[in-house]
């Protein structure tokens, strides 16, 4: 029996109680209002995670990158949504074999890209299922609401795709600083899907899917009647943006950074054998002005993240403490998504005691892909 107070440092803990709490509540949530669950694999990047969620009622994914996509399809997945459009030819290529091993949905808010995926499914004799993606505020992708119709009627009369419904992703929640503010971007969110599905029925397109997720907006949307689908990634860890934000309690936080304090060059001042390599410099992808620091400790109230280099963090005592060299200390990254891509697996552990160890195998590089690939 290895407890994790017995790891070499710097290690990636998952604490699976509350990891399977959290992933049990979301799908409950699902369940009880209706709503597909189509969870953000970005936020993991693991083969062995997606099958857990999976066995809790995950009816498909949603794919960050197309090594997301392969791994998956790989190990027998069958329902994959690309969350972003695809383009050039390399690119396109990998989803048309994707297309003949599973059913590969993908998303667009343009002409160009799903021109060019038209022309190669074409060749192929291929058709494939999309999703417009709606702009319900962070500016990133995305048509708006009220402009839905003239893209989804240009897309229309390519043959080889098949429209089924729209998808929006209320990312901007995250520059937010209380849950009143959560809410009215839950509220934007919302609004702009009904605009556009709206509009579209009424012009006779025939909108199956409405999908949406973020960890923040889900409880809004899973009770609202028109969103058939809920996207979330974050949920599975929570984090210190989470936490900041208030949508749960530092005790819901499934994923630490376990480290060693190996110098104390002064006296509110101790090194960690933990840096930006694995928590990361960034404080949320779309800002969230409420984090201090780069990491929550757990049981240290008085300790806080100052700074951080590649691979060492500043702590920085604000009260008095009894930390000292030696001593070991789980930090709760700021961004969870980002800190789980920094290792290629995660130690699970149950009250301490290591019980599995799960694997990381969809990042980035994880695989020869395309043209090194052949």
């Amino acid at each position: 029996m290895i407890k994790t107070h017995q790891l070499t440092t710097p290690s990636f803990l998952v604490d699976l109680e509350k990891f399977e709490q959290n992933i049990k509540e979301t799908a409950e949530l699902c369940q009880s209002n209706g709503k597909k669950l189509c969870p953000m694999v970005k936020t993991h990047k693991s083969v062995e995670i997606a099958a857990i969620q999976q066995a809790h009622g995950a009816a498909s994914f949603l794919a960050g990158t197309l090594d997301e996509a392969e791994q998956l399809v790989e190990h027998g997945f069958q329902e994959i949504v690309l969350a972003y459009p695809v383009a050039a030819a390399e690119n396109i290529t990998r989803v048309i074999g994707l297309a003949k091993k599973a059913h590969v949905m993908i998303s667009f808010d343009g002409f160009e890209a799903a021109l060019q995926m038209q022309n190669r499914l074409a060749a192929e004799k291929l058709r494939m299922d999309y999703l417009v993606i709606i702009d319900c505020g962070l500016r990133r992708f995305g048509v708006r609401p009220e402009k839905v119709l003239e893209l989804a009627r240009a897309l229309s009369k390519l043959s080889a795709l098949n429209f089924k419904g729209i998808a929006t992703h209320p990312g901007h929640v995250y520059g937010v600083s209380c849950l009143s503010e959560i809410a009215k971007v839950a509220q934007e969110e919302i609004s702009a899907l009904e605009t556009a599905k709206n509009l579209l029925s009424q012009a006779g397109f025939a909108v199956e899917i409405v999908a949406t997720g973020s960890t923040p907006t889900l409880p809004f949307a899973a009770q609202n009647n028109t969103v058939t689908t809920l996207r979330p990634g974050n949920y599975i860890f929570y984090d210190g943006i989470q936490i900041a934000l208030g949508v749960v309690p530092h005790d819901r936080c499934s994923l630490t950074v376990l480290a060693t304090v190996i110098a104390n060059p002064s006296e509110n001042l101790f090194i960690i054998d933990a840096g930006s390599k694995c928590f990361g410099l960034d404080k949320g992808a779309h800002s969230a002005a409420l984090l201090q620091g780069y990491g929550m400790i757990k049981n240290h109230p008085e300790l806080m993240v100052e700074g951080l280099s590649e691979e060492v963090g500043k702590i920085k005592a604000t009260k008095a403490t009894d930390l000292k060299v030696g001593d070991k200390i789980e930090v709760i990254p700021n961004h969870a998504c980002a800190a789980a891509n920094m290792t290629s697996f995660l130690v699970g552990h149950r009250n301490g005691v290591i019980e599995r160890i799960i694997k990381i195998d969809a990042r980035g590089g994880s695989a020869l892909n395309g043209a090194l690939k052949e």
